[in-house]
Parts: structure tokens; C-alpha cells; sequence
């Protein structure tokens, strides 16, 4: 975190030996240690709120890719039933063909006269 050599440290160490006193200095060392672990977890706390925050980033960019391939493939999908479904009003409209649609005669075609008996007669003549 920082930069210090061994001969700094050592400066000061030999300082606050003087300035704060035998007696006095291994409180003052035990407390300057919290607070250098305090701010050290400080420190890897928001670091880890940062990068938590990066990667809530990079899920919420993927999860909006996501979304929208899902609804390309719903929308492609959705085009594919309705064409489908024109195939098939297509195909049952088709069925019903004009011949079907037109109006069925409940007579029945009625003899030509004079026609049975001439095919009959003839039918005769064979038979001689």
C-alpha cells in the first residue's frame, strides 16, 4: 500500500521512541495498528462494493441481451405460427372448391321421352 523501506521504518520508529516515550509506546502501537486495520478493511470493503457493483453492470447488460435474443426468438417463433395458420386457413379454403359450394338439385334428370323405347328397340334387333 505504501511505499516504505526498511531504513524509514526504522526512522520512524527511533522518533516516536523519543517523542512518545518507552513507557507509552506500545499502546500508541497497538492503537495505531487498529486503526491501520480498520482502514484497511475500510479499503477492501469498498473495493469489493465496487467490483460487486461492476459485475451487478455487466449481469444487467447480459440479462438485456438475453432478453432481447429471447424476444427476437418469440417474435420469430410468433411469425412462424401465423404463417402457418395462413397455410392452413389457406389450405381449408381451398377444400371447399366452387363445385362444393354451389347448390346441390334434389331432381333427378328426368328421361328423355321417346329415348327408352327407341334404345330398347334397337336392343331388340340385336338380339335377332
Amino acid at each position: 500500500m505504501f511505499d516504505i523501506s526498511f531504513m524509514e521504518l526504522l526512522v520512524i520508529s527511533i522518533v516516536a521512541l523519543i517523542v512518545i516515550g518507552p513507557e507509552r509506546l506500545p499502546a500508541v502501537a497497538r492503537t495505531v495498528g487498529h486503526l491501520y486495520g480498520r482502514c484497511r478493511n475500510f479499503v477492501y470493503a469498498i473495493r469489493t462494493d465496487i467490483h460487486n457493483e461492476m459485475r451487478m453492470e455487466e449481469l444487467k447488460k447480459m440479462q438485456s441481451s438475453v432478453q432481447e435474443t429471447a424476444q427476437s426468438i418469440e417474435d420469430s417463433v410468433q411469425q412462424g405460427v401465423d404463417h402457418l395458420k395462413t397455410v392452413v386457413t389457406d389450405n381449408k379454403s381451398e377444400e371447399t372448391s366452387p363445385a362444393d359450394l354451389a347448390p346441390q338439385s334434389t331432381n333427378q334428370a328426368r328421361p328423355i321421352p321417346g329415348s327408352t323405347d327407341a334404345a330398347q328397340s334397337n336392343h331388340d334387333q340385336d338380339k335377332k
